[in-house]
């Protein structure tokens, strides 16, 4: 009997993890572009240290999370809602700031030599800074992958509740950060292929066409990954301020069903950078006004 109803608690773990790890899908996509444009620059033999470190960050982002929902949700419900629509804020001036440092960037082009006389920044600590600003980044996507998951469980078990979204924590963690690793070690796997190959056949080619693909795939990863700032941020606050909820929804009622999906994530991007470029306004003038 013990033995029945301990395979019938498996089963129903094994069920909702299905279900809540669907769910959270959609969030998987945009964790991995923004964790792909994190470690972009980095020296190559830096770029699987970086992820760990990044990895393991996330792992005690979710080790914190997971016991903090539980307790929001079951004393201070409320609490999840605004703390959701500040992560998603706190994404879009994030995905500002990265706009308006490319402009910048591309604006102030200095020489070399005076970029190495003005910058006193150590590698270590630029590495540390990616390694530290992606796991803050980590912490507001692992923030809604608990609490899409928690929605998904909240009326089972406690221990239903812990063992799933454990579970999830842990695979989406491996899962973002697995693919991660390996889209940054393309190249290296395209340089491989073409050394072993002696220059000709299949895998020569292959080893090239990877080694081309690898950069040009970055470069796009880090454009896709600072959109998915404004697309994740926006969605946050549009999902929980019932007036751009609205609005949103107004629109989407006159557009044909096999649009609606592309406009709605339009809709959160336009709201999210509209968010991101008023909250780096009020940044900058504060800065100003301190100085």
């Amino acid at each position: 009997m013990a033995g029945a109803s301990l395979l019938t608690l498996l089963d129903d773990i094994a069920v909702l993890t299905k279900i809540a790890a669907k769910k959270t899908a959609g969030v998987l996509g945009d964790d991995l572009a923004l964790n792909a444009q994190q470690v972009t620059g980095m020296a190559a033999e830096r770029e699987l240290p970086v992820i760990w470190a990044v990895a393991k960050g996330s792992l005690r982002n979710k080790a914190i999370l997971v016991p903090l929902a539980l307790l929001f949700s079951t004393f201070l419900p409320w609490v999840i809602i605004p703390l959701l629509m500040i992560g998603g804020l706190y994404l879009c001036f994030e995905g500002a700031e990265k706009v308006f440092d490319s402009f910048l960037a591309v604006a102030n082009v200095q020489s070399s030599e005076t970029v190495a006389e003005t910058d006193d920044t150590s590698d270590d600590e630029v590495e540390n800074q990616k390694i530290q600003g992606a796991i803050r980044t980590d912490f507001i996507l692992s923030a809604e992958i608990i609490v899409i998951a928690l929605g998904t469980v909240q009326h089972q078990p406690v221990l239903n509740q812990i063992v799933v979204l454990s579970v999830v924590a842990v695979v989406m963690t491996a899962g973002v950060y697995g693919i991660v690793a390996g889209i940054v070690k393309l190249d290296d796997l395209g340089f491989f292929l073409e050394k072993y190959s002696e220059g000709k056949g299949f895998f020569h080619y292959t080893g090239q066409q990877l080694m081309t693909l690898a950069p040009k795939l970055m470069s796009v990863l880090t454009v896709v990954g600072t959109a998915a700032m404004f697309l994740v941020g926006g969605g946050m606050v549009v999902e929980h301020t019932p007036v751009l909820r609205h609005v949103t929804e107004s629109v989407l009622s006159d557009v044909p069903g096999y649009f609606d999906y592309t406009l709605s994530y339009v809709l959160r991007g336009v709201f999210g950078v509209i968010a991101g470029l008023i909250l780096a306004l009020l940044a900058s003038l504060v800065k100003r006004y301190r100085s």
